[in-house]
């Protein structure tokens, strides 16, 4: 019998992470587990065995390693995550609760921290949804495997391959937001600065609607990274 989701986790000298994340989702029978490496990690072969879980090894690219885990999935439905990230309790309890007419969806967005920081981050990520409809990976993204199929999948896009992708899943029918929350680690925020990396984050995306290629503003994302 076919799996209810394939979760896909595009991974790049990120295993430590990768490891807790599938030893998470490894319990849940209704999940296959697709751990993308676009590093060759020899560390990733400690996952654990199992038939529902497989690592891959794809060309570097977040957009060519989920492609390629996608293309191997059997689920209903796709879920790409972070390497970082921490499913919620009850989380394929909710996705089973998505709307029939939805086409895809996210997570609400939180940080595992207790800074004062992360919640002002929270608060701005939900307004960001509420009226742009525009999350970002780290809030998981799941679609149903047709309609991925019937979007092509992720363009090769070197940076925001992610809002590429959502703004295209919003165009082709209901997204749902899930009541729950997908935890993403603070680590990067905490290495950049807090507001420095969020500030960053919205400046590449309005470059990005303004009309600056992907390739353009990777090259700038990579010069000015901490």
């Amino acid at each position: 019998m076919n799996p209810y989701v394939s979760i896909v986790i595009p991974v790049l000298a990120d295993a430590e992470s990768a490891e807790r994340l599938v030893d998470q989702i490894s319990p849940e029978s209704a999940a296959e587990v697709f751990v993308v490496d676009g590093g060759s990690d020899p560390r990733l072969d400690r996952l654990p065995a199992s038939p529902r879980v497989r690592l891959l090894r794809a060309p570097a690219g977040r957009a060519r390693q989920m492609n390629a885990g996608a293309a191997l999935a059997a689920g209903e439905w796709l879920l790409f995550l972070h390497a970082d990230s921490r499913l919620p309790v009850g989380w394929i309890d909710h996705l089973r609760r998505v709307p029939l007419d939805a086409v895809g969806g996210w997570f609400r967005f939180a940080l595992d921290d207790s800074a004062w920081q992360a919640r002002v981050i929270e608060h701005g990520v939900a307004w960001r949804i509420r009226l742009f409809q525009l999350p970002y990976g780290d809030q998981g993204v799941f679609v149903r495997r047709k309609v991925f199929e019937a979007l092509g999948g992720f363009r090769e896009l070197p940076l925001l391959e992610d809002v590429d992708f959502i703004r295209r899943l919003v165009r082709a029918g209901r997204p749902f937001e899930l009541p729950v929350p997908l935890l993403t680690s603070s680590r990067r925020w905490r290495h950049d600065g807090w507001f420095r990396r969020s500030a960053r984050n919205l400046a590449i995306v309005s470059c990005y609607f303004a009309g600056v290629s992907p390739a353009r503003l990777s090259r700038w994302y990579s010069t000015r990274r901490p």
